[in-house]
């Protein structure tokens, strides 16, 4: 039975309710003894683990304690564990754990280069599949009709791949969005709302890279249903459908008249519904996905980071009433958090998934980094992220930062801080959520909303004579005037901030802004504030863009053949030809 059908498998929905329930309350149940179950995945995965090549060589059949495995092993990235990888993905078994991989996941991480996650059999069932069905809780117990008809929920993120690459060993290397873990992993109900619409299984072909095309037919088919929920967990595909129903409007409405489905044949035509659609554009003189399906109710996505910025401007667009429940902390490696409740942005430690520890994100990781466990976080701080697993990673620095927001049930829930890197022109050590944080500051100084937002650092540039701003080639103040604010000493490094208003602004409001953000910076970085007092660093500027560029920039990445799901935002960007692509106004 392929994911689609399983939705129409009579008493599937009261299954499907029951798992999911059942999975939150076991998750909650855990937070009673959070430190006790931590203690048996240690046990469980040292003991599963300790024959392999990896465990025989770190001595882990020895370690009954956490400070035990500490002292066997050092902190890990994936560099460390990719020789390891590699090996098995080619064949060799029993390297990093006892159990096979069944496939791999990709991710493209912060480096851009894809990376090849192990899934055994085991991690499936001991950390993702507990934590998987949980996620959903939220959304099904208070918006219930999500499960009412299989086509009331586009998911987004959902992609199956008929022929996926795989690598040496035969396995699947494939994005977590892309498996079946019905078929994989015997999970049928781990089929998620959405998957048995219509859009799920295309009816028509297409080419394997050619994800715009598969974005256009879901949408096309979707204007058709009565949408109670939209799934997309990286938000930026949220925020591009409002985009892409304006782009490919005449085209949707056209096939819904003819009864196509990208051209060809496909059911009864529909000029009922397609004489409202027009309508509808003419009245509004846009379309909105508000428009569209006024009935709804819920969006399912990440909503901090960069998101946080755009998200409730971008929520009105789905509706005034709609509610955004945030996607699991976690990463294609392994989870972290997830939201047992409407929290907006947190979710709660994953205790019985893998043995978690963390450092604060101000110090640099390093492989002899002194951790903390969970209990000893403190609220309102932000942690790198390391976690072990049974599935054969061992004290991983993911990549990723987090924020505790504080404790519920006796373990810390946490939120999504951005990428564990730094910005370091001048000395500032700059990270996303110090960035981040200083947006919002500087936004609510003057009542501003942006659409998106990315910055890199440019030398400085000198003013001409007699004025007061630096002009640059490509900076945007309202549609169609070039320049950017605040003076320049030549040759000094400065961040650039290029950004989408969500409406105009005004040349006095962006130079309000750019001060106000120079101080947030300051307030949020002491890094920063150093670089800035003692020179090293000049004050900002920003440059605005139209209001459909970071759409277009996402649309020309998912051309070039990169999977929606990972087109994601990106605070710093300092490549030139990416940062081009975004701050190039279009022609005409």
């Amino acid at each position: 039975m392929n994911v689609s059908s399983v939705w129409h498998a009579p008493g599937h929905t009261g299954r499907y309710r029951e798992r999911v329930f059942a999975a939150r309350d076991r998750l909650a149940g855990e937070h009673a003894d959070p430190r006790g179950t931590q203690q048996r995945v240690l046990t469980d995965l040292v003991g599963f683990n300790a024959s392999t090549s990896f465990g025989r060589k770190h001595g882990l059949g020895r370690v009954l304690t956490v400070d035990d495995f500490r002292e066997a092993v050092p902190v890990r990235t994936y560099a460390d564990h990719a020789p390891l990888i590699e090996r098995t993905a080619a064949g060799e078994r029993n390297l990093l754990s006892a159990d096979a991989p069944a496939v791999y996941f990709t991710s493209s991480g912060s480096t851009g280069a894809h990376k090849k996650v192990p899934v055994t059999p085991r991690f499936m069932s001991t950390t993702f599949m507990p934590f998987y069905f949980a996620a959903w809780a939220p959304l099904i117990e208070h918006f219930p009709e999500v499960l009412d008809r299989p086509d009331a929920v586009l998911n987004l993120k959902h992609d199956p791949l008929g022929a996926p690459p795989v690598t040496g060993d035969g396995r699947p290397h494939v994005g977590a969005s892309q498996v079946d873990f019905g078929a994989r992993f015997g999970e049928p109900l781990s089929a998620e709302p959405g998957t048995g619409a219509p859009w799920a299984m295309l009816a028509v072909p297409t080419e394997p890279g050619d994800h715009l095309e598969r974005a256009y037919l879901r949408l096309r088919l979707a204007v058709q249903s009565d949408l109670r929920a939209l799934i997309g967990i990286n938000p930026a595909m949220v925020a591009a459908v409002p985009y892409q129903l304006n782009l490919w409007w005449s085209r949707i409405v056209k096939e819904v008249r003819d009864g196509t489905l990208g051209g060809l044949p496909y059911r009864a035509p529909d000029p009922e519904r397609a004489a409202e659609l027009e309508r509808l554009a003419e009245y509004f003189g846009t379309v909105r996905p508000a428009h569209v399906w006024p009935r709804l109710r819920a969006l399912f996505c990440w909503t901090t980071g960069v998101a946080s910025l755009y998200l409730p401007a971008l929520r009105e667009e789905f509706g005034s009433g709609v509610a955004v429940l945030p996607a699991p902390v976690a990463a294609s490696e392994g989870p972290v958090g997830v939201a047992l409740d409407r929290h907006a942005s947190a979710g709660s430690l994953v205790a019985s998934a893998s043995v978690y520890e963390f450092v604060p994100a101000d110090q640099d990781l390093a492989p002899d980094s002194a951790t903390l466990l969970p209990h000893e976080l403190e609220a309102g701080h932000d942690y790198h992220v390391i976690f072990s697993h049974v599935g054969g990673l061992y004290r991983y620095a993911v990549g990723d930062v987090v924020r505790v927001v504080d404790t519920v049930g006796g373990v810390p829930r946490m939120e999504y801080a951005g990428r564990g890197g730094r910005s370091d022109a001048a000395g500032e050590r700059l990270r996303d959520a110090e960035v981040v944080r200083a947006l919002h500051t500087a936004l609510d100084s003057g009542g501003l909303a942006l659409r998106n937002v990315v910055c890199r650092v440019e030398p400085a540039v000198a003013p001409a004579a007699g004025q007061a701003v630096a002009p640059a080639a490509g900076q945007v103040v309202g549609r169609g005037t070039r320049r950017a604010t605040g003076a320049a000493v030549p040759g000094t490094p400065r961040y650039v901030f290029a950004i989408a208003p969500r409406t105009p602004w005004h040349e006095r409001e962006t130079a309000r802004f750019t001060a106000a953000l120079d101080g947030s910076l300051a307030a949020q970085s002491a890094g920063y504030a150093r670089a800035r007092a003692a020179g090293r660093l000049d004050a900002p500027a920003v440059r605005l863009l139209d209001a459909e560029a970071f759409d277009r920039d996402w649309h020309g990445a998912v051309a070039a053949g990169v999977r929606p799901t990972q087109v994601k935002d990106r605070l710093f960007r300092q490549d030139d030809a990416l940062w081009d692509r975004l701050t190039t106004a279009p022609r005409g």
